[in-house]
């Protein structure tokens, strides 16, 4: 499964692919933020694709409390 962001009319903006193919999240990683099972998979491999980005970065999300417990402050969430 491939999950798409194009901002790419946005200034200083980038797409970026994210895989589920890519190393991911450790279980043990998703456990330290409170969090566990298939539900938190997609928001765990975009929060650990977002750390992997050069800053700043900042990421749309629907769910600002789950994201927020794995990305911290490295990354700026904003709610839509």
């Amino acid at each position: 499964m491939n999950v798409h962001a194009d901002f790419s009319r946005c200034s200083r903006s980038s797409t970026v692919w994210v895989r589920t193919s890519s190393s991911g999240p450790t279980p043990s990683w998703l456990k330290a933020a409170g969090l566990h099972g298939h539900k938190y998979a997609i928001d765990a491999t975009v929060a650990e694709t977002a750390l992997r980005q050069p800053g700043p970065v900042a990421v749309l999300t629907s769910d600002v409390d789950d994201m927020s417990r794995l990305c911290g402050d490295r990354v700026r969430l904003i709610g839509i």
